[in-house]
């Protein structure tokens, strides 16, 4: 069974369904470790009182983004992590990690992509008017929101405010995420099996 860390800043509601549904069984794999760059942020909380071995760490505290990924890379390869699931982890992946883990780096975007790249997705989709939007995973690589992409749901953007469509998005996300990571699993699972 696969090992997954799993990376978040803010308040990790994708986080923590996927955890749930790893507790259920509904995911294949082992959460071993979790990484967030804020010490204060729902996220971490969440992993503390779950008992998942955690890394905080505050990006000012160190002279470059090389010298804390170098860290957290430490950590995961004594935690054995095969997968890393971006969950709302507001930063870059540097070269540090992505050389390490090229190809096992998956993250989920409020969007079409590659439309409404960036922060505010689904405030940049409502605001150009556009018909639908929807939801992407896609894996990560040296550029922002960009890498091949795994699954895409799309929406309709028929919402009465920017509120209620943020809501139906993030509904979808966790049904998304949770769908896209079996396949990653399952699929690495037969790779390693031929």
């Amino acid at each position: 069974m696969k090992k997954i860390a799993i990376f978040a800043s803010g308040t990790g509601s994708n986080f923590k369904k996927i955890h749930e549904n790893i507790k259920q069984g509904l995911l294949p794999a082992h959460l071993v470790y979790f990484v967030s760059d804020q010490p204060n942020a729902p996220s971490v909380m969440y992993a503390k009182e779950s008992g998942i071995p955690s890394f905080t760490f505050d990006p000012k505290d160190y002279a470059t983004k090389k010298s804390y990924e170098k860290e957290i890379l430490t950590r995961l390869i004594q935690a054995k992590v095969d997968l890393i699931i971006l969950a709302g982890y507001m930063r870059k992946i540097g070269p540090t990690l992505l050389e390490s883990y090229l190809g096992k780096i998956i993250n989920i975007h409020p969007s079409l992509l590659p439309l409404f790249k960036g922060k505010e997705a689904i405030k940049q989709a409502w605001d150009a008017k556009v018909s639908e939007t929807g939801v992407t995973v896609h894996f990560v690589d040296e550029e922002l929101d960009h890498g091949k992409i795994i699954m895409q749901t799309k929406i309709k953007v028929n919402h009465a405010s920017l509120e209620e469509l943020t809501e139906a998005v993030h509904q979808v996300e966790h049904q998304l995420y949770t769908k896209a990571i079996h396949f990653i699993l399952e699929e690495s699972d037969e790779t390693c099996t031929h």
